[in-house]
């Protein structure tokens, strides 16, 4: 018999709370993915979707799968025996909050686990679930060099007028400032932005990353200045499911009126945002298509909160140049662009309607001040090349 020649790859995971992303990425340059892939409802009636590089799916069926484990086993199964016997050299993962020690990607360790271990409560449903990824594939392979790419990242650089509120000097508050999130979708979009506007990328930039979870990112010279998210990722827009900007004196009345504070968390972070309002549900497309009054009434206060934003990182940018949408709303949203747009022509935004609703990448008027341009985002892109950049810095 032949040797077997092994592909080695690195295993891109964005771990949910009962859901798994991943991706497989060659050791190339340019790095691209080849594969990505998703298993969802872990715990319950799960399902396994993968598909290569042109979309196409390659592996689709029901699993029963209890934990991120035995999900991780399945997908490493797959890789071992799939065409070209993969050989996974390095993992990263997505981790939402890096807390103030983290801005830079580090191979993870037992001292940095802990460490993001106390940062659970600033990010309690998005923490938990990356280091569950973590935790998994240590134990199904031991010695696998894993990567921790922050989400807080890229905005470690913000002036400091955006990073502290006004509390006073105090070493118990030193933790407490504007960390900023989504870093990892505005990296990427700050990436490719002079492939789409040329030397405006350079400018006065906001890219609106409006998803599930939700926020705004103003940019100068492609690095953040501002954030809508502060010093967790309830802060700032209404979200699916979370309540965004909210008076913090709310959380003490609530206290006072004898409400335990994990009751209060699990309304704020998983009662409140579109669901809350709505009523119905947390996903914008299925509100859109309601006629119930309550659900015109949460994407209202979705548009007006995010144009209140537009306008206040205006400010702070003292102009505006471009507005970029990208994430699950602002990337396949029509309706929610358009009033968006509509709603900051006073910056000198002319939005082109028909080529909004045709599903083109530039959705302004060529004679346009201020340009609108909705942008693919691609986080598991930045999570490989700097997975990469570790793995090459410790061969």
């Amino acid at each position: 018999m032949g040797r077997v020649i092994t592909v080695p790859v690195l295993l891109i995971i964005n771990s949910g709370s009962s859901s798994l992303k991943f991706s497989v990425y060659r050791l190339d340059t340019p790095l691209q993915a080849r594969f990505r892939g998703k298993i969802t409802a872990i715990g319950a009636s799960g399902y396994l979707q993968i598909f290569d590089d042109k979309g196409q799916v390659v592996r689709e069926q029901s699993v029963n799968v209890t934990d991120h484990e035995q999900a991780l086993q399945l997908v490493i199964d797959w890789l071992i025996n799939a065409d070209g016997a993969f050989e996974i050299v390095a993992a990263g993962h997505r981790v939402v909050h890096g807390g103030t020690r983290f801005y830079a990607p580090v191979l993870v360790s037992e001292e940095v686990i802990d460490y993001l271990h106390s940062l659970i409560a600033l990010a309690p449903n998005h923490q938990p679930p990356s280091l569950t990824g973590m935790a998994a594939l240590q134990t199904l392979r031991p010695g696998l060099m894993q990567v921790a790419c922050f989400d807080t990242a890229f905005h470690h650089h913000l002036p400091d007028v955006e990073q502290k509120f006004a509390l006073p000097a105090r070493p118990e508050l030193d933790a407490v400032r504007r960390y900023g999130f989504h870093g990892l979708s505005y990296e990427y979009i700050a990436k490719v932005l002079p492939e789409h506007i040329g030397s405006m990328a350079e400018g006065r930039v906001i890219v609106a990353h409006l998803g599930h979870g939700a926020s705004l990112c103003a940019m100068r010279e492609r690095r953040s200045v501002a954030t809508t998210m502060t010093f967790t990722p309830l802060d700032g827009l209404p979200m699916g499911t979370r309540c965004g900007s909210i008076d913090p004196a709310v959380v003490l009345y609530l206290l006072q009126q004898g409400m335990s504070a994990d009751s209060i968390s699990d309304l704020l972070y998983f009662q409140s945002g579109l669901l809350g309002v709505s009523g119905i549900s947390d996903d914008m497309a299925e509100l859109l298509e309601s006629k119930i009054p309550a659900a015109a009434q949460a994407i209202e206060q979705f548009i007006h909160q995010t144009v209140r934003a537009i306008g206040s990182l205006s400010a702070a940018l003292q102009g505006l140049d471009a507005l970029i949408f990208t994430a699950g709303i602002g990337e396949h949203s029509v309706a929610i662009r358009e009033a968006i747009c509509l709603r900051c022509e006073w910056l000198g935004l002319q939005p082109d309607l028909d080529a909004n609703r045709a599903g083109k990448s530039c959705i302004s008027r060529a004679d346009s001040p201020v340009q609108a341009w909705v942008i693919a985002t691609d986080e598991e892109q930045m999570i490989a090349e700097q997975t990469f950049s570790v793995f090459n810095a410790h061969l």
